[in-house]
């Protein structure tokens, strides 16, 4: 099953979605626009259902195959949402909207998986039930676990998830997968160090919160370096650091950090959350301040099934000719991990060539990675479901 000719005569139409998507990004679950046009399409296409507004804003068809009253249900996902960027791409159909950006290709995921759904829906050559899933909020906003909480999974007897995701620097119509941990479990942290501000002048009458932020930051990298398993991986990021003075000659009353917690196992997870905890409250005191921590958990790991690695393995390498299966955990975050957490499945990068990394202002989705994208989320219908 190599890149399917329909996709190449679709490339020009899906193409267009998806620049016509990128010149109008959304944010979080304000997607009303890019998921009207999806719901709009695939009723065109002839889905058997439509249902908008699941998770807010997200959009789930169905597509059923030659026999589906026993068959299996697959889901599909595609994320919706752009990020608060400023665009630099410079190409004519840049984004129209000031400080909006498709900067990670939720654009191309959804013009892929719109294609696959147009494919599927015209030839059905399947005996089950495949479920498209398009996803608002994946950029910070837990859109994957609102439609989960909506009843993603067991309204729609979804048995399996299968996503993807574009990735700059493997070759385009590539493919890199892993089975276990694929991506990190991915929190945030605040502390507000409290300490007793006054002229810089004298700071033997203070309680220097900057000073004591300071050795907070250090501090936090130990909990890395000296706490957890060398064999296991963990990152610990102080990203923010705000106090509530911005003169040169005041010691202030509080400072701020804000910073980020990354880890590949839930034992790991642990013991950053109470670390950074007990690190941060006991500097704190060492200094004669005070430290208030207020941890938050993200997005959990992304856990592809063995099995469900395997079969998607084995679609993309039908495509492909070889799929990458060396590819090292990213400590980056993805909420299609909530979807997991529900149903076995697998999570698949697909090569966007010599580009921009994700997230970066010039960053642009390769339109030639849409047949391969469009083949491999089909075929995983075809194949995990064959028509008798």
């Amino acid at each position: 099953m190599p890149v399917k000719n329909r996709f190449a005569e679709l490339l020009p139409e899906i193409t267009a979605w998806r620049r016509d998507f990128h010149e109008h990004p959304e944010l979080l679950y304000d997607v009303h626009r890019t998921a009207g046009k999806v719901a709009e399409l695939l009723r065109e296409f002839g889905c058997d259902e439509v249902t908008e507004g699941i998770g807010q804003t997200g959009v789930v068809g169905v597509i059923k195959g030659k026999t589906d009253s026993k068959g299996r249900v697959i889901g599909l996902r595609a994320d919706m949402d752009a990020l608060p960027i400023n665009e630099q791409t410079g190409v004519e159909y840049a984004s129209k909207t000031p400080g909006k950006m498709h900067a990670c290709g939720h654009d191309g995921h959804t013009a892929m998986l719109l294609g696959a759904a147009k494919y599927l829906a015209e030839t059905r050559n399947f005996d089950g039930t495949a479920v498209v899933i398009f996803q608002p909020a994946e950029e910070g906003g837990a859109g994957g676990d609102a439609m989960i909480k909506d009843g993603l999974a067991e309204r729609w007897g979804i048995q399996e998830f299968y996503g993807m995701h574009n990735m700059p620097g493997i070759p385009v119509g590539q493919f890199a997968i892993r089975p276990g941990a694929m991506m990190a479990a991915a929190d945030q942290f605040d502390i507000t160090v409290t300490g007793k501000g006054g002229h810089a002048a004298k700071p033997h009458e203070c309680i220097d919160t900057t000073l004591t932020a300071a050795q907070i930051i250090v501090a936090l990298q130990s909990v890395v370096s000296r706490n957890i398993d060398p064999l296991k991986n963990a990152v610990i990021s102080v990203c923010v650091v705000q106090t509530d003075s911005t003169a040169h000659n005041v010691i202030p009353q509080v400072v701020q950090l804000k910073g980020t917690a990354r880890s590949l196992a839930p034992e790991v997870r642990d013991q950053l959350e109470e670390g950074i905890k007990r690190v941060a409250t006991n500097v704190a005191a060492a200094m004669g301040a005070t430290a208030e921590i207020d941890y938050q958990r993200g997005y959990p790991v992304t856990m592809n099934n063995e099995e469900a690695t395997v079969w998607a393995a084995d679609v993309a390498r039908e495509i492909a000719g070889d799929v990458d299966l060396t590819m090292q955990p990213m400590m980056g975050g993805e909420d299609f991990s909530f979807m997991l957490n529900e149903r076995p499945g697998a999570y698949i990068f697909v090569g966007n060539g010599d580009t921009a990394m994700v997230h970066h202002p010039a960053y642009n989705f390769n339109d030639d990675a849409i047949p391969a994208g469009s083949s491999w989320y089909a075929g995983m219908v075809e194949t995990r479901m064959p028509a008798a």
